[in-house]
Order: structure tokens, then C-alpha cells, then sequence
């Protein structure tokens, strides 16, 4: 599997408003419902925030993987969303994190939602990786970054 099966240029937040998880989530679920690639917004937040509460998807280095399992999807889906700033994601070094990829499976997908997270871990662990996603400049720019990366695994 692909991170490019599952994620499209359309579900790239540039740069995110908000200054907290909640808002952060709220941004990278809205992006997929205006895209059709998700239709119920407040089951999806639901899901993701009951998630949040058994532990952060803050897995630090900057990173956060929000992820969960939700009922009526027929794929996986994801977005990804960057802060410049950082955020408070409550992340396992304390650190802010900048870089989001959140990731909604169907509740029965438990194969494939345990491979799609494995991969993004693996590319994430690469710190080049990371600046460069950090540092892109467009939707364009950050599609073409992952996918390049994608392509190398």
C-alpha cells in the first residue's frame, strides 16, 4: 500500500489555523468531507477525540498520526496538515508538533489500517523526510514530496 492510495493533493492543508488538537482535527476531517471523501464530520471528530483521550497520536519528532476506525467508510482515507508554528498535541517528547497525517479505516479494516499507519511511521522516521515537508511551499509541492518518498519504499 501507498500513502498516494489513500491521500490526494485536495486533502492537503498548506497551513493550519488552529492552535489546538481539537481545532487541528476539526481542520483535517473538514478537508476530506469537502472533497467527498467523508460524509459524517461529527462521528469522524468523535471517533478521533475518544482516540486522543486513551493516549496522544503524538508520537513526537514533530509528528502526529491521528487515527481511528469508523463505521459507514468504505476505504481508507487520509489527509495531512502542517503548522509552521507548532502545536500543543500533548506529544510523547513534549514538543510541538507540525506535521499531521490522519487516517479514518472502515471498522472492519483492521489489516489494513495497521499497515497504512506501519508505512507512515517508516517514512516519517526519516528526518529528511520531514524538512523537506516542512518546508514546502504548496499543495503541489507537499503531493509531490510524499509520493517521491512513497516511491522509494
Amino acid at each position: 500500500m501507498k500513502i498516494t492510495d489513500i491521500l490526494d493533493k485536495n486533502s492537503i492543508v498548506e497551513e493550519l489555523i488552529s492552535q489546538d488538537k481539537k481545532g487541528v482535527l476539526e481542520e483535517l476531517v473538514s478537508v476530506l468531507v469537502e472533497n467527498g471523501r467523508l460524509m459524517d464530520k461529527e462521528k469522524a471528530l468523535e471517533v478521533l477525540l475518544e482516540r486522543e483521550r486513551l493516549g496522544s497520536t503524538g508520537i513526537g519528532d514533530g509528528i502526529a498520526i491521528p487515527h481511528g476506525k469508523l463505521k459507514g467508510i468504505k476505504g481508507l482515507v487520509c489527509s495531512f496538515g502542517r503548522s509552521s508554528k507548532g502545536i500543543n498535541f500533548q506529544s510523547t517528547d513534549e514538543k510541538p508538533t507540525h506535521l499531521f497525517f490522519l487516517l479514518l479505516a472502515p471498522e472492519d479494516s483492521a489489516g489494513e489500517h495497521l499497515k497504512a499507519l506501519a508505512r507512515l511511521s517508516r517514512l516519517l522516521k526519516d528526518s529528511q523526510f520531514r524538512k523537506r515537508l516542512t518546508e514546502a511551499n504548496s499543495k503541489e509541492k507537499t503531493y509531490h514530496i510524499i509520493a517521491e518518498e512513497d516511491e522509494n519504499y
